[in-house]
């Protein structure tokens, strides 16, 4: 199984966001929006202090009938974070998720914030993994002789014209 550091390696934009524990969840907002993300990383200085996401948004600010622009991050941040490393295993990762019922796992190494992977990295990683696994297997059962059509249905294949008319 993969680890979260061919995850990173394989996202197109690894960049983390953070915002300062200080600001206000306005800020906070607007900054999700600008580059279209559902979490920051909440800082003090260099160090992380927690996770700020569109859900602490609305339960904590919109349902409590708070005012985005005088309450602050670290008012309604997750803390502590959890995190994960860059030798955790996806399937770790996958657990966490769904044992916790988050969306985000910064991903620290030497006390460091490095990255962040979300359950969207994690599907997309989940599906690549199933479709090359339904490529090999496909691949075995022809054997040889390639051309040979399968009953075997892929999102690589269309789907063979006597089948295709069983189904119209």
């Amino acid at each position: 199984m993969a680890t979260v550091k061919q995850i990173l390696r394989a996202k197109s934009d690894a960049s983390v966001h953070t915002i300062d524990a200080e600001a206000s969840v306005f800020e906070a907002v607007a900054l999700m929006s600008k580059v279209q993300v559902g979490a920051l990383v909440v800082t003090v200085g260099d160090a992380v202090c927690g996770i700020v996401t569109e859900r602490d948004y609305a339960r904590k600010v919109i349902l409590q009938d708070k005012v985005s622009r005088t309450t602050t991050v670290c008012e309604i941040m997750t803390a502590p974070v959890m995190s994960v490393s860059l030798r955790t295993s996806a399937e770790e990762c996958m657990a966490l998720i769904t044992r916790y019922r988050i969306r985000h796992l910064p991903v620290m190494e030497g006390g460091r914030l490095i990255g962040m992977v979300s359950i969207g990295d994690m599907v997309r990683h989940l599906i690549e993994e199933q479709q090359f696994a339904i490529d090999q297997l496909e691949s075995y059962v022809r054997g040889p002789h390639h051309d040979t059509p399968t009953c075997a249905l892929t999102r690589s294949m269309p789907i063979p014209q006597t089948l295709e008319t069983r189904f119209i």
